[in-house]
């Protein structure tokens, strides 16, 4: 690599990104299976529909006639009592859709009443916390002692608390 020129973006290796930035490659595959050729429909649908029904409801996919990206069926689950009013709110949704993708991508809905994806399913619950022994816990008192904002010395204590809970790495 040429140090005599400044870094570019595309020259960064192993250094914070934001985390926008980075996402858009992972989930392009992901995404493309269920129509979403962007993702974008998924990350900003509340910001597309308004957060009273992004609350409520989710888009699954968008589904094509075969050799064409125009006049798909998009899918939406949503909970309780949300489908009758989305039927009603149909016209209004396909138009901000197609406003937010640019053309006239959807055509209708097709809706799916039942439980919303959770964003917690697959994650496993964190093991208990281990109580740390008499001897840490004084350690620990004595490594913050010197600290003199009161809360400030607390959060630190918690942190330690919570790193030596994890124990060694």
């Amino acid at each position: 690599m040429d140090r005599t020129r400044p870094l570019s973006a595309g020259d960064r290796r192993g250094t914070m990104r934001a985390l926008a930035a980075a996402l858009p490659p992972l989930v392009r595959r992901a995404f493309g299976r269920r129509g979403f050729a962007a993702g974008g429909i998924v990350t900003d649908w509340a910001a597309v529909v308004g957060p009273e029904i992004a609350a409520r409801s989710a888009p699954i996919k968008i589904a094509y006639p075969p050799g064409t990206r125009r006049n798909g069926t998009l899918h939406v689950q949503v909970a309780g009592a949300l489908a009758l009013e989305l039927q009603h709110l149909e016209p209004l949704v396909l138009e901000r859709v197609n406003g937010y993708l640019g053309y006239g991508a959807v055509t209708r809905l097709k809706i799916r009443q039942g439980p919303l994806p959770s964003l917690d399913a697959g994650r496993r619950p964190a093991p208990p916390a281990r109580p740390l022994d008499p001897a840490e816990e004084a350690a620990l008192a004595g490594d913050v002692a010197a600290v003199p904002d009161d809360t400030l010395r607390r959060a630190l204590a918690g942190l330690g608390r919570a790193l030596r809970r994890a124990g060694p790495r």
